[in-house]
């Protein structure tokens, strides 16, 4: 009997279902061994060995796999391919003492790795063994120690300055900085009021016309904010009266336009985000459901590749695959002159993996809908409109512009207006993924020809601060600047909700919270080296020399750690306490009569009871911004308000909790479901539906 261990059940289901039965997959449930929770766990002053532990949820999974162990001929260690799976694989030789480890097993070992779940990728894979690859353990390695040292050594440093709770991470603090820094563009932004000329042209003895915009001023351009305010607006527009529009200058051309390249993890949750609303937690979540498998109605089949990679290969044979279908499907015209190969940018990325695309390209979102969820089709969907559209033809687009002159008799300025369109002549890849193309036509003109001025209209605008940061658009700036890696960025965005240093908006944009700028300014002013981009990005890059055998991990370690220590060690003695005294009120404690005051926590000011600990009575404080205004459906007494899991994720209930504990996800609208009288909810839709999951049912 061969035993094969994988991370996750769902894969392991997948897997079992392509074997022989003298084959058994089991799962070992994620890592088996892992840094202690409740101390540091790696020995600085022996060279940073790490004391690894069995956690109490692993001991019943290893103890089950040790049983199967003694009846296998061979045991076959099958996690993924990247840094993670392979730290966990080599967890497992030791946990399990098996070949090459201290505790020698006589069982054999061998180790196989492969880009998707498939009979055929299994089979190949079974077929072509490795050992392993103890580089990519040791990157990992370092990752874990040099998170768990930032962490473990600096979070107790933020609890005695600031508050109790609070941590630090060597790639979650420079993402908080990012926001920070973003915020404060925003709040010392002053906006600039500015003006621009619109004018609608007709053709004479023609019903056509054409609307055009101020560009130029005596053939020289003009600035965004070039015309300042209305006084300056109405000038030019008394230089127009009874002006000559003139048609200057026709320029046409064709250009084309390339299909993007198939998803890295990164541009996935980057599109997920921006097209499907997902979350970068949640796209990552739903990849790892198609990547594990999906029942089809003949057992679980894995539909895309392994969606944790910052490739943009695709294999030669289903490169093939993928073109023989766009043949079949759109048309010899719809293929890409040559097979599109893609290369990354990016330093340190694995070209021998794949980027995520369909396993198999035969089967279309549509035709299998009916055995995923809405969440799953719609990202599967996405992956693969995008693979196809890779080796699509272009897109080719005409492009018009046209330069209208408008000059007065007797004034010696000319303005010059411009319109400019864009048609479709044909449709290449954008036949199956749509990209932001506006098409406008313009009306047929020759130059030299006379139009007619209809309406000139002036317009006022002000600029706008900066953009905050989406998920999407703060993982494109941490992988620009070279910060993480593919399986870091949905992770580090997750902490930093759940530690309460950032917050959504209602327009689903990331804000920094009160104690969020209060860690971020202590961490740039004493720690100004944990939080700097340059210097993460090093050490990105340094992980990634470790993980290609050109770097000694304990190395990179003690070039980060003896630094770090020594002015960890001066900072204790020169940073004074940034713990706010508690504010007084006037009100009493309900429970023991002590007067109540206001605490800071790291999710917030509070109220609480200033006999603490003996008594422990604490009361959320409302926010004016929160209030609802609606009286809560269960108890009546109290009020609906906003309120923050301890993760920060948000939700709506009773300000008398815990004497009544009605709450709900959705925002209430404060009207009730006609059908059974349940308060109705504003979803994150903008859709209105009844709160009552079983009223739900019934419609």
């Amino acid at each position: 009997m061969n035993l094969i261990i994988v991370e996750s059940p769902t894969k392991a289901k997948t897997i079992q279902r392509f074997l022989p039965a003298d084959f058994v997959v089991k799962s070992s449930f994620g890592h088996v061994r892992d840094l202690p929770r409740k101390e540091l766990g790696v020995e600085v002053e022996n060279n940073f060995e790490p004391k690894y532990v069995v956690p109490m949820l692993a001991r019943k999974r290893l103890t089950e796999i040790k049983k199967i162990l003694q009846k296998a001929g061979k045991v076959i260690l099958a996690t993924d391919e990247d840094r993670e799976g392979e730290a966990i694989a080599w967890h497992l030789l030791q946990a399990l003492g098996l070949e090459g480890t201290k505790k020698k097993s006589e069982v054999p070992t061998e180790r196989i790795v492969f880009h998707e779940i498939t009979k055929n990728a299994i089979l190949e894979a079974l077929k072509n063994p490795r050992q392993l690859d103890l580089n990519l353990v040791n990157a990992q390695q370092a990752r874990r120690i040099l998170d768990r040292l930032v962490g473990y050594k600096l979070s107790p440093f933020l609890w005695k300055k600031i508050a109790k709770g609070l941590s630090a991470g060597r790639v979650q603090s420079v993402a908080v900085r990012l926001i920070v820094e973003k915020e404060r563009e925003i709040q010392k932004f002053q906006s600039e009021e500015y003006w621009t000329i619109e004018a609608s042209l007709k053709k004479q003895k023609s019903e056509e016309t054409l609307q055009v915009q101020l560009a130029k001023k005596n053939n020289e351009a003009l600035e965004k904010l070039a015309v300042k305010n209305e006084t300056e607006a109405k000038k030019i527009l008394e230089n127009l009266e009874n002006a000559v529009w003139r048609v200057e200058k026709i320029q046409s051309k064709e250009t084309q336009r390339k299909a993007a390249p198939p998803f890295t993890t990164s541009t996935l949750q980057q599109e997920a985000g921006k097209k499907l609303g997902f979350s970068a937690k949640q796209t990552m979540q739903i990849a790892q459901q198609l990547y594990e498998g999906v029942e089809l109605g003949e057992g679980p089949m894995g539909l895309i590749t392994y969606m944790r990679t910052d490739s943009l290969n695709i294999g030669e044979e289903a490169r093939k695959s993928i073109r023989q279908k766009i043949a079949d499907k759109f048309g010899q015209n719809y293929l890409s002159a040559e097979p599109q190969i893609f290369k990354t940018k990016s330093k340190g990325a694995q070209e021998a993996h794949e980027a995520i695309r369909p396993v198999e390209i035969g089967y279309e979102p549509e035709e299998i809908k009916k055995f995923l969820t809405p969440h799953q089709f719609k990202l599967y969907n996405l992956i693969w409109k995008r693979t196809l559209a890779g080796q699509m033809a272009p897109a080719v687009l005409n492009t018009t512009s046209v330069d209208i002159e408008a000059k007065k008799e007797n004034n010696k300025d000319i303005y010059t207006f411009r319109a400019s369109g864009t048609q479709i002549k044909f449709d290449g890849f954008l036949k199956i993924y749509s990209g932001k193309i506006n098409e406008v036509s313009l009306p047929s003109l020759a130059e030299k020809e006379i139009l007619d001025l209809e309406k000139i209209t002036p317009l006022q605008h002000f600029t706008e601060p900066p953009a905050r940061y989406s998920e999407a658009t703060l993982i494109k700036a941490l992988e620009e600047n070279g910060i993480g890696r593919p399986s870091t960025y949905a992770p580090t965005i997750s902490t930093i909700l759940e530690r309460n240093y950032i917050q959504k908006n209602e327009q689903r944009r990331l804000q920094p919270t009160e104690i969020g700028f209060q860690v971020n300014d202590l961490l740039v002013e004493h720690f100004p080296k944990i939080v700097d981009i340059n210097f993460t990005a090093h050490f990105e890059g340094e992980l990634d020399e470790i993980a290609e055998g050109e770097k000694e991990w304990t190395e990179v370690l003690k070039e980060f750690y003896g630094p770090f220590k020594e002015n960890l060690d001066q900072k204790y003695q020169e940073v004074k306490t940034q713990k706010t005294e508690p504010e007084k009120t006037d009100r009493l404690c309900p429970q023991c009569s002590s007067p109540i005051v206001i605490r800071q926590s790291r999710f917030g000011k509070f109220y609480a009871c200033s006999n603490f600990p003996k008594c422990r009575f604490t009361e959320n404080i409302k926010d004016p911004k929160n209030d609802l205004n609606l009286p809560c459906p269960k108890c009546v007494e109290g009020e609906i308000v906003e309120k923050r899991t301890k993760r920060g994720k948000i939700f709506y209930g009773c300000s008398r909790y815990p004497e009544c504990d009605f709450a709900l996800w959705d925002k209430p609208t404060g009207q009730k479901c006609e059908k059974c009288g349940a308060p109705l909810v504003q979803t994150k839709n903008n859709k209105e539906k009844c709160s009552n999951k079983e009223c739900k049912k019934e419609e």
